[in-house]
């Protein structure tokens, strides 16, 4: 069985339902924990993917110059290694914004504030000749939860989704590497653990109560669109989403 490398930056952000998404596309998952101590491999030999889970680091440097956690610098040398090797790859939040500063993006605290709770985005043109976004609706549901934002690019990346205060919601690198400002994972589960005395809910003024009662409406509608998306990077990785299939427009697995 073919196996994707998970990285999991933050013990509070695990794989959840996007693991279970994974699993049933046919990937088998090998879940590496820097933050507990898992030393991560030296390159990608032997696995068919890569996915970065988020986590509340920052992924620009401390004050001091050191990086936003000590593994960070391994974990951007190995998403280089991905892109630069054509290795299916997807950064979820802080996972999407390591992706593009390991190719030279910029990722900077927010000018447009925290963004919070349920939201939509909305694809770019450029989404329609995309192998995962193309099936994408055109104003998909997601989940968010960050401070921070990538406010450039990486030379040469693919814009896919965006929303009106922050422009960079979902970019494409190459054309197997994908970066996700937002969250497809969480369950409702997490949310609650994430709003659990949370200082970031405090600093808003948002009332924990309702912001998980807002996410966990949407659950089923975040299920609709991402289960799909998640099973359709499987099927890349498996080898079963080749160029010709994309090319010919026909019926892709998972949608």
């Amino acid at each position: 069985m073919a196996t994707a490398l998970v990285i999991e930056n933050d013990p509070t952000d695990d794989l959840r339902r996007l693991g279970e998404w994974l699993t049933e596309g046919g990937l088998d998952l090998r879940v590496v924990r820097p933050h507990a101590g898992d030393a991560l491999p030296a390159d990608l030999e032997g696995y068919a993917a890569l996915v970065v889970l988020g986590g509340e680091q920052q992924a620009y440097p401390l004050p001091d110059g050191t990086p936003g956690a000590p593994w960070f610098p391994e974990v951007e040398g190995l998403l280089r290694k991905a892109v630069r090797h054509r290795v299916p790859t997807l950064g979820v939040c802080l996972g999407g914004q390591l992706l593009a500063t390991a190719h030279a993006g910029v990722v900077e605290r927010s000018p447009s504030g925290p963004e919070v709770g349920p939201g939509v985005v909305g694809k770019r043109d450029a989404a329609e000749t995309d192998p995962l976004f193309r099936y994408v609706p055109l104003i998909p549901d997601v989940l968010q939860w960050h401070v921070d934002e990538i406010t450039e690019l990486p030379r040469g990346a693919t814009l896919l989704a965006a929303s009106t205060r922050y422009p960079h919601q979902a970019f494409r690198l190459g054309d197997r590497a994908w970066g996700l400002q937002f969250h497809i994972e969480c369950d409702t589960a997490m949310i609650a653990d994430w709003a659990r005395d949370s200082a970031l809910l405090a600093e808003l003024g948002y009332d924990p109560e309702l912001v998980v009662a807002a996410c966990a409406r949407i659950m089923p509608d975040v299920e609709e669109v991402w289960q799909p998306f998640a099973i359709r990077f499987a099927a890349l990785a498996l080898g079963e989403l080749d160029d010709d299939t994309v090319r010919t427009g026909l019926p892709l697995l998972g949608h």
